[in-house]
């Protein structure tokens, strides 16, 4: 029988895609808000594309807001962005 792979939503194209091929940002239980490059962080994440234009979608439609039920100041976006285009993959 074929293993299930796991399965996660992203955040800004709303497209399903395995956990490998997306990023995962992480809430921490402080209420942080960070890029988890592990994927094993403690915290509630939500998934992005590997795509600079899911993180730009995301920030449009508020996803990360509504999967972390906070509200996210812009910093944090931009510091996801500059992270974001540090790693070219």
């Amino acid at each position: 029988m074929a293993k299930k792979i796991p399965l996660r939503q992203c955040v800004g194209c709303g497209e399903m895609k395995s956990k490998k091929e997306m990023m995962r940002v992480l809430r921490t239980p402080e209420d942080a808000v960070v890029l988890d490059k592990t994927g094993k962080k403690n915290g509630r994440g939500a998934y992005l594309c590997m795509s600079r234009e899911c993180l730009v979608m995301a920030r449009k439609n508020k996803g990360l807001e509504r999967s972390f039920k906070i509200s996210i100041p812009s910093e944090v976006y931009d510091s996801l962005e500059k992270e974001f285009d540090g790693e070219d993959g």
